[in-house]
């Protein structure tokens, strides 16, 4: 890899994975750990890289299984979420293969529909706060001549429950009398799951050609806690209490470098990010949205001297909120029960990234 500053500006592409939740399937704001550090690759022994990654997306758009219910928009029914997040992410190399990492998330999230309010007026609910804090490290597998042309890094991390699982917010026209009430808010705008989630996850970037990198990340946390006790304030029993769900991403791309305009580079690419149906550790009962989203992911960055900016807009391409445990318990030979959930067209990702270089020791010359 000849340029160094291009190899960093694309590296910060790996930042902006942070993004995930991009409607009521809840995808939580998350950095996978190693992908956070982003230029970790490009630390040397010493150094510290500090980001802050925001996300925002409106999701309105609900759809069961693959097939999106336009009649919702269209009748002034769907359910809209706004969400804004920020990860504040500090990384730091131990030598040139090992980093470590820390992450904290804030958030604030506003959730407007009908029928969680007598289905006879619209009102908003609402959620701020910390979220799931993560610690981690990772190991770069390469090293020296081998790492010139390209490398991969895996790591693996802890998500602490730090977020409130149980947020409240002000309903309104509940019961008969039509009364004002303070219950827990929907799942897909709680700050946190209430489990401990155990991540793995990796990071890479090649030199493809002179000006043309490949970069790729992913992440899987293991949420092996069932549920979290929490009222979802659902009428069926079996979906009386929130699940603490797994979840998923993965991105790839091709980012491009311009000679002329020094730092600059622009990114095409593809992600995928989700909520799967059952667990890999642990069961899975308890309310859940499952689901997944496939988007194309078109970016841009800029870097001057240590500190770089991104921003990545993926934009969904397929939406699909699958059928999930209770949903086939609830199910019966003469109806099949298949929950929806809303989905975001964009997502808006930008980060920002200081690289604080190691300092170099100055001799001392007495005359």
């Amino acid at each position: 890899m000849k340029n160094i500053t291009t190899i960093i500006a694309v590296a910060m592409l790996l930042c902006t994975i942070n993004s995930y939740g991009q409607g009521c399937v809840a995808i939580r704001q998350f950095s996978g750990l190693g992908n956070a550090v982003g230029q970790g690759n490009m630390l040397e022994k010493g150094e510290w890289n500090i980001s802050a990654n925001y996300r925002y997306f409106k999701s309105f758009r609900h759809f069961r299984g693959t097939h999106e219910e336009t009649n919702r928009v269209e009748d002034g029914t769907e359910v809209i979420n706004h969400q804004h997040g920020v990860d504040f992410n500090i990384s730091y190399a131990f030598n040139e293969r090992v980093y470590g990492i820390l992450s904290l998330p804030l958030q604030y999230n506003e959730r407007s529909s009908l029928y969680e309010h007598g289905r006879t007026e619209r009102h908003t609910t609402y959620s701020k706060g910390l979220g799931d804090i993560r610690i981690g490290a990772g190991y770069w597998l390469l090293s020296g001549e081998k790492a010139k042309k390209g490398n991969t890094a895996i790591g693996l991390g802890i998500k602490f429950p730090t977020g409130d699982y149980a947020a409240t917010s002000k309903f309104y026209n509940q019961g008969t009398e039509g009364i004002e009430e303070v219950k827990t808010v929907d799942q897909s705008i709680q700050l946190g799951d209430g489990g401990t989630g155990l991540i793995i996850d990796f990071q890479g970037l090649w030199n493809i050609s002179s000006s043309y990198f490949w970069y790729y990340d992913g992440f899987y946390m293991f949420n092996p806690k069932e549920t979290n006790g929490t009222p979802t304030n659902r009428r069926r029993e079996n979906e009386a209490i929130m699940s603490v769900p797994d979840q998923f991403a993965v991105r790839t791309g091709v980012f491009k470098s311009f000679e002329k305009i020094h730092g600059l580079g622009i990114s095409l690419g593809g992600r995928v990010e989700g909520i799967p149906v059952h667990d890999v550790i642990g069961g899975s009962n308890g309310f859940r949205r499952p689901g997944y989203i496939v988007s194309v992911e078109p970016g841009i960055s800029y870097m001057k001297g240590n500190v770089t900016g991104t921003l990545n807009v993926p934009i969904a391409l397929l939406r699909n909120r699958t059928q999930s445990v209770t949903d086939i318990e609830n199910s019966t030979p003469d109806e099949v029960v298949h929950g929806d959930a809303a989905f975001a067209d964009y997502l808006i990702n930008f980060s920002l990234a200081w690289r604080i270089p190691r300092k170099v020791a100055t001799p001392f010359n007495s005359l």
